[in-house]
């Protein structure tokens, strides 16, 4: 007799937080589909299609779909609102729950993916290094979205690698970038030298503030490394995966975007400057 097997779980994932549209089909915390394009902040007119597309490409019916992930932010105030919409609408729609993950902590464990993944390929390109003292070295996390004026909406995360969710240290927030390197600076001087990461890894829109971030090298010890990364579907979809399959899921009513303003001192700050 054979033994009864769970239905496999099939969940959608999209986020529109940034320029990228991301979207990704998930079965448990596989990608089966993902679907990453920059729509110029038009992605009003292509959500549903980004989607749709994906499932097609499956031959996978509405009927199949057990939850939506959504990054609820932060980032544009345009753009985090259509992707919450979208969510909310075909949950209601096809009666399935949704889950709300945040999009800093994506496009955080996404760009340690990519500077491992990169890290990986330098390493069997040079025949050099060690593999396994690589993925076990911890690394702090800073994903970046410009929000103008020297402000970024941004968070700390650690991690070791992209296999594995990142764990949260700061919250998301829009801050100065300035002050905030220089607190990260600060934190890392006061960690205990056993417990300092390899590297603190800045990713995302790094371009608009890497004069900044160069500041941080002289009060350094470890790599600082500064990934110019784009978010990816998959990851929205891994951090919803796993909320989803915990039996976590948002209100479908109530759900709303992460609309993060800058703390008071930050704000009285940028009025002076």
């Amino acid at each position: 007799m054979k033994e009864e097997r769970k239905p496999r779980e099939r969940f959608l994932a999209l986020d529109t937080s940034t320029a990228v549209l991301a979207a990704a089909l998930m079965e448990n915390e596989t990608v089966l589909s993902e679907s990453n394009s920059r729509a110029e902040r038009n992605h009003a007119v292509h959500v549903v299609q980004a989607l749709e597309d994906l499932m097609k490409e499956q031959h996978i019916e509405r009927s199949e779909i057990g939850g939506i992930a959504v990054g609820i932010g932060p980032g544009s105030y345009t753009g985090i609102r259509i992707a919450v919409t979208a969510a909310k609408t075909l949950a209601w729609a096809w009666d399935v729950p949704v889950a709300a993950v945040s999009s800093l902590e994506a496009l955080a464990w996404g760009g340690l993916g990519s500077f491992k993944g990169n890290k990986g390929i330098e390493a069997a390109a040079t025949d050099s290094g060690n593999p396994a003292k690589s993925e076990q070295s911890k690394y702090w996390v800073v994903p970046l979205m410009d929000a103008r004026r020297g402000q970024a909406y941004t968070a700390l995360f650690e991690g070791y690698d992209g296999d594995k969710p990142v764990h949260r240290f700061e919250e998301d927030g829009i801050r100065l970038v300035e002050p905030w390197t220089q607190k990260l600076a600060a934190q890392y001087e006061q960690t205990d030298a056993s417990d300092r990461p390899a590297g603190i890894i800045f990713a995302g829109d790094v371009s608009q503030h890497e004069e900044t971030i160069e500041k941080l090298r002289e009060r350094l010890s470890c790599e600082l490394v500064l990934m110019p990364y784009d978010m990816e579907g998959r990851y929205v979809g891994k951090l919803g995966s796993l909320k989803l399959k915990a039996g976590q899921h948002d209100d479908v009513h109530t759900l709303i975007p992460n609309y993060t303003q800058l703390a008071e001192a930050e704000a009285n700050l940028l009025r002076k400057g």
